[in-house]
């Protein structure tokens, strides 16, 4: 065989083994998607079905009118008591407090938490889930629901924060000998007058809470880390302890809507009389579900690359026997 016609079935072979051409491939992922999203919602409405026949009254402490109440109570104390002599107390203070806490304090930014949720949820809805072993879709499938559940949390309270914060106006700590803390400028769009709630407080707190639920034996440790997170706002001048609390109750009111709202529909929660709203799933099965995920996605790896790596001697193997 010569070279030229063993150049020529080479270049054949490949016309017939190039993967599909990009708009192709684009449009297999966004059908894909849109079956995934067709199937979301199917079952997202069979389960509404299911939310209208439950009856579970919201429990003391979690009602809107509750939560209103904890809001004024705690803001209006610490708004008095609180915010004035926090200034001069955190400028009393070693300077290493402050380098400490500002070291801590962008844990509380909420790019990475979004990032990391929403990519697996947007990546994995171009999946082709039928092709998945029983498993691993069952594994998928939790794992996606809980990612799904901190990003929208995580993102609707800090849109609610952003609106609020740039409309009330209130004005950061550094501006405390020139206005006060209660030197309000309404809807100035000023980003020294956005300190009323505290963005970063509202997303810890969504998150913790959104943790705490996912891993109730993990309560105390998250919810102790989570106060630490947001107290550093205080700490680096950047907010007043009434920022703080408001900013951490409207994340944990966002979350535990969400949470009731999916409960009621047994999507990742469900309501357990007598004790509230427990995840589906516990702590064992969900750690065997991320293992089980894992260990898939590594098969896959270590199939794609034990697939290129025998590519070459395969194509030296193939023109050895043509030739």
């Amino acid at each position: 065989m010569s070279l030229n016609e063993m150049e020529g079935s080479d270049a054949q072979s490949e016309k017939k083994t190039t993967p599909k051409g990009l708009r192709e491939r684009i449009g297999a992922v966004r059908a894909r998607v849109s079956a995934n999203a067709c199937a979301l919602r199917k079952n997202l409405a069979r389960r509404d079905e299911r939310a209208w026949r439950a009856v579970d009254p919201q429990p003391v402490g979690h009602r809107p009118q509750d939560l209103a109440a904890i809001l004024l109570l705690t803001v209006g104390i610490a708004v008095i008591a609180l915010d004035t002599p926090s200034y001069p107390w955190i400028h009393s203070l070693p300077r290493s407090y402050a380098d400490f806490f500002r070291a801590i304090t962008d844990i509380g930014k909420s790019h990475w938490i979004l990032w990391t949720s929403g990519l697996f949820v947007v990546l994995t809805m171009g999946m082709d889930w039928r092709k998945l072993a029983f498993r691993v879709r069952l594994s998928m499938t939790l794992i996606w629901t809980y990612c799904a559940f901190i990003f929208f949390t995580v993102a609707s309270s800090g849109v609610i924060a952003l609106i609020l914060k740039w409309s009330l106006g209130r004005p950061r700590p550094k501006l405390f000998e020139q206005v006060g803390p209660l030197g309000f400028d309404f809807l100035a769009f000023n980003i020294s007058y956005t300190s009323f709630p505290s963005g970063h407080s509202t997303t810890v707190a969504a998150l913790a809470t959104s943790l705490c639920l996912i891993f109730p034996s993990w309560l105390w440790l998250i919810a102790v880390c989570g106060f630490w997170l947001v107290f550093s706002r205080i700490m680096v001048g950047a907010h007043y302890p009434s920022d703080v609390i408001a900013g951490t109750l409207l994340g944990v009111a966002i979350t535990l809507w969400t949470a009731r709202y999916m409960a009621v529909r047994r999507l990742g929660f469900a309501i357990v009389p007598g004790k509230g709203m427990r995840p589906i799933a516990s702590g064992r099965t969900l750690r065997l579900a991320i293992s089980t995920l894992g260990r898939a996605v590594w098969a896959s790896l270590k199939g794609s690359r034990a697939s290129e790596t025998t590519s070459p001697a395969q194509d030296t193997e193939n023109k050895t026997n043509d030739g």
